[in-house]
């Protein structure tokens, strides 16, 4: 599915928190969001997720606009993961795939569950108490969770944190293994630059709320004259007029 954001603002207390942003994901693409904490990204992905309500601006999932008549509807085919938004703790794994597979209308549940948990590698654990788990393990039930539904739109914020170096790259292929065999869009915030560079086939910038940059990879890096994303990442951060 297409993802097309157009002049996407939001304003607390009449500052912008996002201002005026515009992008397209095309079809089983995957587009990086970069930008320093506090720059409007996770703002930005509330409002595609329709948890937050834009100020200006509209977001068109296959050119048709997200609105309150048609978004339980498309909602339903999206998900999303991240290591810093915690699933209940009094419930097991299995129990917190359960709700979110009911929530997302997945059939043959058990069935589903068993094979994301076995391509995860969480199966050992589907019967403890989410809160009794690692940091590690909660994101891969995290992960789990937002593939449960096989989405066609996947939002995915710093998908490898907590992780050691050897299950990063095992999630990162899983990652890349499922959307060369389905159709997936996928929205990826990360500060591991490697991991953008691996995953992303574009990526924008983000700066005070503001798109100041985008391309893919190679085109940033010798636009901003740098050797390596990491180090065209710190000259937009730390410039103070950067424009695209």
């Amino acid at each position: 599915m297409k993802l097309e954001v157009k002049k996407l603002s939001k304003k607390f207390n009449n500052i912008f928190a996002v201002n005026n942003i515009s992008f397209i994901i095309n079809k089983n693409s995957t587009m990086g969001l970069l930008g320093p904490n506090g720059c409007g990204k996770t703002t930005s992905i509330g409002m595609m997720l329709g948890l937050i309500s834009p100020s200006e601006g509209e977001i068109l999932i296959n050119g048709v606009k997200i609105n309150t008549s048609n978004n339980i509807e498309i909602l339903s085919k999206l998900n999303f993961a991240s290591p810093y938004i915690e699933l209940p703790k009094k419930l097991t794994v299995k129990q917190n795939l359960e709700v979110y597979a009911r929530l997302y209308g997945v059939k043959n549940l058990n069935q589903r569950i068993e094979e994301i948990s076995e391509d995860l590698n969480i199966s050992q654990f589907l019967n403890k108490k989410n809160g009794e788990l690692s940091s590690g393990q909660k994101n891969r039930v995290s992960l789990a969770k937002s593939f449960i539904n096989k989405p066609k739109i996947l939002f995915l914020d710093e998908p490898t944190a907590s992780l050691d170096p050897d299950l990063g790259d095992f999630v990162r292929e899983y990652i890349e293994k499922y959307k060369s065999n389905n159709e997936l869009t996928i929205l990826l915030a990360s500060h591991n630059m490697s991991e953008v560079e691996r995953l992303c086939d574009n990526i924008i910038m983000m700066k005070e709320g503001s798109v100041v940059d985008k391309g893919t990879c190679k085109e940033l890096i010798n636009r901003h004259g740098r050797n390596n994303l990491e180090e065209t990442f710190l000259k937009i951060a730390r410039s103070k007029n950067e424009l695209v």
